[in-house]
């Protein structure tokens, strides 16, 4: 069966065989899952909530609260990578032996980048739901304009038409 060129339907495909007939009959979805929950052995939960730096054990380069701005924050980051990286590119060159400290320290403002982008991901989702909404009541309000127009030609050619037959 497993070589077949058509499979036969999996076992559970009984449970809907009077789904045609009797759309009741199918049974009920198991319900939702909330909380943590194990998959392939490892424990996920259905809560997504971003964990702050500090829980995962990494220094908070930028400062904390709700009013952070990220635009000031992420360049500040992006500038202090930029010195970090001149300086471990001469340290490289100079003292090859005291490296590995700046390399902690462009992870460490990489960690915190990285954290502050994912803290702006809800707002992107957001933003990429209302312009894919606005794009479909876009392309709807286009497809109703057509019809308009196409009715009214179609009206048109109608009257055009009696026009001629009564004329004749």
């Amino acid at each position: 069966m497993a070589t077949a060129t058509y499979p036969p339907p999996p076992p559970y495909y009984r449970l809907y065989k009077d789904y045609s007939q009797n759309p009741k009959s199918a049974p009920e979805p198991p319900p939702l899952i909330e909380g943590t929950y194990v998959c392939f052995g490892s424990n996920y939960t259905t809560d997504d909530v971003l964990p702050s730096l500090e829980e995962q054990g990494v220094r908070q380069l930028y400062p904390r609260g709700p009013n952070v701005d990220f635009k000031k924050e992420l360049r500040s980051l992006n500038r202090e990578l930029q010195l970090h990286i001149l300086e471990l590119a001469d340290i490289l060159v100079e003292r090859p032996s005291q490296y590995a400290r700046r390399v902690e320290e462009i992870s460490l403002i990489f960690k915190n980048l990285h954290h502050l982008l994912n803290s702006l991901r809800p707002h992107q989702a957001r933003a990429t739901l209302i312009h894919i909404l606005e794009l479909q009541i876009e392309r709807r309000r286009q497809a109703v304009e057509d019809i308009k127009r196409r009715r009214e030609e179609a009206q048109r050619l109608l009257m055009e038409s009696l026009e001629t037959l009564d004329g004749h």
